[in-house]
């Protein structure tokens, strides 16, 4: 072993036996116990291991949790502007730290939570790429007409026309059940984010769709679950996803396709055609109505594109 290494491998050992590195591997744990998703588990400790490395210079240990002041967080954050990291990833690093602090601060390791005070970079705000109504007919009718083989063509076609007819979150489609079917009113019973439960239309074709699907679905023994998996089981959001993108990319050759697309293209769509927003507000299940006004400026966009196309002095 070089005297680089010995060096490298001193400073990694001093930084790992640390008290900063404990509190880490204690706070990753218990994101983990708290039932947080494997990727947030990876991103976040991730993340810390990189703000561990930063706080631990050659040939010395990293700081103590209580001597870590608000100068040094906004050095780190700096740091990481002059990285060029993308705005969207230091909101994720800073919400590692954050979560850390108020772990310490809950554990009684720190006195106070200097990581409230960092401010937090305001994310750039995107418009949602929508498809066209031309576009998610074409895709949906060639879906129909079972242009891509598929096992139970059926079940995909019902993911499809109620992703679109009713506007769901991929999470909220593979959390129906069956009791959730309304088939005489044409409504669908729909738990969104933070279990807030909703009643959303069931259009025509989807409840057709649905229909069709139902009458060849498996009778699995105590699974209430809508939608199945080729093994009998809940067809899960990312297998949703997966069946979404293959569609997409096959037919429409189109891989950035998700399901998301469709809820995004049911908003834009339904606000076209004059819908009033606080109805689609509560269709899409959001809590606050700046969520759904995104889709105004969708629909201001597509008006402006139109406009510079075709006005002759424009």
């Amino acid at each position: 072993m070089s005297a680089g290494d010995a060096g490298n491998t001193g400073r990694e050992a001093c930084a790992t036996d640390s008290p900063l590195a404990a509190q880490i591997a204690r706070y990753v744990d218990e994101l983990k116990r708290a039932g947080a998703s494997e990727h947030t588990v990876e991103a976040y400790a991730g993340d810390l291991r990189q703000f561990l490395g930063y706080l631990s210079p050659p040939d010395l240990a990293p700081p103590e949790p209580r001597a870590i002041d608000l100068l040094i967080l906004r050095e780190w954050l700096a740091g990481l502007y002059r990285d060029q990291l993308t705005t969207v990833s230091i909101r994720r690093k800073l919400a590692a730290v954050r979560g850390l602090f108020k772990f310490m601060l809950r554990e009684g390791v720190i006195a106070t939570n200097v990581a409230r005070l960092v401010r937090t970079p305001k994310a750039p705000k995107r418009l949602p790429e929508v498809m066209s109504a031309e576009q998610v007919n074409t895709l949906l009718d060639d879906v129909g007409r079972g242009k891509l083989e598929r096992p139970h063509p059926a079940r995909d076609r019902a993911i499809f026309e109620v992703l679109y007819g009713c506007g769901l979150r991929v999470s909220e489609l593979a959390g129906l059940n069956l009791e959730d079917i309304d088939r005489a009113g044409g409504w669908l019973r729909v738990r969104g984010k933070g279990r807030k439960e909703r009643q959303v239309p069931l259009p025509r074709q989807a409840a057709e769709a649905l229909e069709r699907y139902l009458g060849e679905r498996a009778v699995v023994r105590e699974e209430r679950a809508v939608f199945l998996n080729h093994r009998g089981g809940r067809l899960t959001s990312r297998g949703i996803t997966l069946i979404v993108k293959l569609y997409a990319t096959c037919l429409a050759g189109d891989p950035s396709v998700h399901p998301h697309s469709f809820r995004h293209a049911y908003a834009t769509h339904l606000l076209a055609a004059g819908a009033d927003l606080r109805a689609i507000q509560e269709l899409l299940g959001h809590a606050r109505l700046s969520t759904t006004q995104k889709y105004t400026q969708v629909t201001l966009t597509d008006l402006m594109a139109v406009y510079d196309k075709a006005h002759p002095k424009a």
